[in-house]
């Protein structure tokens, strides 16, 4: 089996951060059904939704599987992000 890395999606979505919980659902549904598609190979862990923006982090064998998954669901990606470290608070006691 293929490591998965982990990717930070940004999306430009208008009014993103005013969505009912309806229409958020709406946009999940769409991102499930676009990982069933594509099978094995990525995973959503989860969303920041701000603004105009979300911030999605995924892990994924490729980026080339973080747009096909973009094109199956309709969720545009304006930029994808190899995150290799992730650093908190504990870091800090080495």
């Amino acid at each position: 089996m293929t490591q998965l890395k982990r990717f930070m999606i940004e999306r430009d979505i208008p009014a993103i951060g005013q969505m009912s919980a309806a229409e958020l659902c709406g946009a999940a549904r769409a991102s499930n059904q676009a990982l069933e598609q594509i099978g094995t190979g990525i995973q959503w862990v989860h969303s920041y939704v701000a603004r105009d923006k979300t911030f999605c982090i995924y892990l994924a064998d490729s980026e080339a599987t973080i747009r096909k998954h973009a094109q199956l669901s309709g969720i545009p990606v304006a930029a994808v992000t190899e995150v290799p470290q992730v650093i908190d608070p504990l870091t800090a006691k080495g």
